[in-house]
């Protein structure tokens, strides 16, 4: 009998919902939306007159200025590794276009960050393309794997927030169970807000796949369907503004926090990823040989991850053994959610898939997935072997003895907190060359400073947390 199920998705066979700046102008759009994210995933964006938007691409170089600085942390009067001098270009991008349905006449953006004035690279080519933007970090590893390995991916995020109905004191806009259906109140703010963002995606092109509640009080998801890696990070960002603002519309606060109740399930952003070659048949009894070389590169260098996937010191909060998060040793399993990385659907080939549960919505999705989907590479490449064997039960990897872990090739453990993080990524000097040494310099100082920010104020807990909770 044949048992492979689920959709079957293919690179080649997506469709993308396109919308171009002529019909935004038909549809009665009177301001674009010009979005850039930080390196601490935080959104700014300038608002334009489309008329002025109109003749600026239609310009030599379009782009609006943007302080260099702004790819730091500009909050409080802290160093973030970023002069206050200097100013990038920020090219938009028209093929991220998407309609604001929550703001009538209003479209969204993304673009890239280039150099204003070109200056000589390495080979004495003037180049404008600046290492430190995540969106040109993800594009080019995203064309490495193509060019050097013939590989492309598939890409779907889980998106959980947490509603509020006050910040100061943290206080969740509704209790419920995992799934229940009491999540959905016929009449509630919860169900009208909820349905109200599944329109709004469908409306901006956004892809959607299902809304249920999760385990933690006024805890909800979003699962989006298969994009390419570019277009899965960029629709983080749009969903991210339209969640949040759509919530303040309702009275509520959305906010993507890793752990806010410490007596429940904490908040993640599951990264879903399938990696295609040409021409490769997938086994069902088995992983094709680019999925285990894929998933070896990634296991290889997991501990320098999650600096970038995991970010704030409240992320460690959520990352324990026992509770469904993934756990903390190096390792993964068929569908076992107390591993890193779930294998899912692991003898359905046209749905198979790696669920990458080291991530959290204080992410920035472009550079997380560009240092997933680069530490993959590195096994692409050398076609590496798995090292690790599938835990697939009865028992999880933290209720195994030091000898029984090491049977199974698991020797290495996930950092237990943003110290020990920041130090795997320094010494990861292949992963240093993946992402580059610069942004790797700027980045660990970006994330020292938010670390601080966010822990250091001589604030108790509560005020803490409400500081956190505000921030993301």
């Amino acid at each position: 009998m044949e048992y492979s199920h689920g959709v079957e998705y293919k690179p080649e066979t997506l469709r993308k919902t396109v919308h171009t700046l002529k019909t935004a102008v038909q549809n009665g759009a009177k301001y674009v939306r010009i979005y850039f994210v930080n390196l601490s995933n935080i959104r700014r964006c300038r608002v334009l007159p489309i008329e002025y938007f109109t003749e600026l691409v239609h310009s030599n170089r379009p782009g609006v200025n943007i302080a260099k600085v702004s790819l730091g942390l500009i909050y409080l009067i802290t160093p973030s590794g970023f002069s206050s001098i200097g100013e990038y270009l920020y090219t938009p991008d028209l093929s991220t276009l998407r309609l604001l349905p929550f703001a009538p006449g209003h479209v969204a953006v993304l673009g890239y960050f280039e150099e204003k004035t070109p200056y000589p690279g390495p080979n004495g080519d003037l180049t404008v393309k600046v290492p430190l933007c995540p969106r040109t970090l993800l594009k080019r590893v995203v064309e490495d794997a193509q060019q050097s390995c013939q590989s492309k991916f598939l890409v779907g995020f889980e998106t959980e927030f947490i509603l509020l109905s006050s910040t100061r004191p943290v206080t969740p806009s509704n209790v419920h169970q995992w799934s229940g259906s009491a999540a959905f109140l016929a009449g509630s703010k919860e169900a009208l807000l909820l349905e109200e963002i599944g329109d709004s995606m469908r409306q901006a092109g956004l892809s959607l796949q299902m809304i249920h509640s999760e385990a933690a009080p006024g805890q909800y998801e979003l699962v989006s369907g298969p994009l390419t890696p570019l277009d899965a990070a960029d629709q983080v960002v749009f969903v991210h503004e339209l969640v949040q603002n759509l919530a303040a519309k309702h009275g509520l606060h959305a906010t993507f926090a890793p752990r806010p109740f410490m007596n429940s399930a904490g908040s993640a952003a599951h990264i879903h990823i399938s990696v295609h070659r040409e021409s490769e048949n997938k086994p069902m009894d088995n992983l094709s040989p680019t999925e285990s070389s894929f998933l070896a590169g990634i296991l290889d260098h997991l501990p320098a991850l999650p600096v970038i996937t995991l970010p704030t010191p409240a992320s460690y909060k959520r990352v324990a053994d026992g509770v469904w998060s993934g756990g903390t040793y190096v390792h993964y399993g068929t569908e076992n959610r107390e591993a890193p990385i779930r294998l899912t659907n692991a003898t359905a080939p046209r749905s198979r898939r790696f669920e990458l549960r080291f991530v959290d919505g204080t992410a920035n999705p472009h550079l997380a997935l560009a240092a997933i989907i680069g530490a993959g590479l590195t096994g692409l490449k050398s076609g590496k072997a798995l090292e690790v064997q599938d835990v697939r039960g009865p028992k999880c990897a933290w209720e195994m003895d030091d000898a029984e872990r090491r049977s199974l090739g698991i020797t290495k453990r996930m950092p237990l907190n943003i110290e020990q993080a920041r130090s795997y990524l320094e010494q990861d000097e292949i992963m240093k060359e993946v992402l580059g040494a610069e942004l790797v310099e700027k980045y660990l100082s970006v994330n020292k400073t938010l670390g601080d920010a966010l822990s250091n104020q001589g604030e108790d807990e509560k005020n803490e947390l409400s500081r956190l909770v505000e921030f993301y």
